[in-house]
């Protein structure tokens, strides 16, 4: 299978992490992985103050701090994971690298705040949801 990891750095990243890692039958290295993380643009203002190669270097160095242990988790497990760093909306933008990629099955973590919550703000999981046709298994 082809699997992308949707990661965020947080602990619900490490909650679905331990979920593969007891699922043999999902980590291992029959499989291929890419780990995507997707960060928000920074507003127009502060990327033009900034420039582009200050913006481009926060999100790398800010795509390596969650991306890095992710990848080390893996490489103990005998898999060595493509890395995947997007800019946008993340929801929007986690669903359509599913669909792009041709991934056989998307991972992620679930934040689970409540019908409430995803009333006001709406959710990433619901946004990946609507823009995804692949198979998604959220860990909460």
């Amino acid at each position: 299978m082809n699997i992308l990891l949707a990661v965020d750095g947080s602990a619900y990243t490490k909650k679905m992490l331990a979920y593969l890692a007891a699922h043999e039958e999902l980590l291992g290295p029959k499989h291929d992985y890419a780990i995507l993380t997707v960060q928000a643009p920074l507003p127009p203002r502060a990327r033009s103050a900034l420039g582009k190669e200050a913006a481009e270097a926060y999100h790398a160095e800010e795509a390596d701090k969650i991306l890095a242990p992710v990848a080390k988790f893996l490489g103990r497990q005998g898999v060595q994971p493509k890395r995947l760093v997007k800019i946008g909306a993340i929801g929007e933008t986690i669903g359509k690298v599913a669909e792009t990629g041709r991934y056989d099955l998307l991972v992620m973590g679930s934040h689970g705040h409540g019908a409430l919550a995803t009333l006001v703000m709406g959710s990433v999981t619901t946004q990946v949801l609507a823009n995804c046709k692949v198979p998604v298994l959220l860990v909460r």
